[in-house]
């Protein structure tokens, strides 16, 4: 599902224009964004958590000549569903 479409679903789900569904999931998107840059975790509970997790530098591979590469440390989002929303999708 694209951007569009689910602006599409939510706002028939909700009897809204699809400016203001948009709205809404840019100010969502733009809320979990603040939220995990100051605390680092975001739980919203029944769906799941997103929360921030550092990666340390490791030593990769290119694929294509086989030549060790450094990658470095970096911090990545993790999300982990919650049980209702894994009960659900089994």
């Amino acid at each position: 599902m694209t951007k569009a479409e689910l602006i599409g679903v939510i706002a028939k789900s909700a009897s809204i224009t699809k400016d203001k569904a948009a709205k809404a999931l840019d100010t969502f998107q733009d809320t979990v964004t603040k939220e995990l840059k100051k605390n680092g975790k975001l739980a919203l509970v029944g769906f799941g958590t997103f929360s921030v997790v550092k990666r340390k530098a490791r030593e990769g591979r290119n694929p294509q000549t086989g030549k060790a590469i450094k990658i470095p440390a970096k911090k990545v989002v993790k999300f982990k569903a919650g049980k209702e929303l894994a009960g659900k999708v089994k």
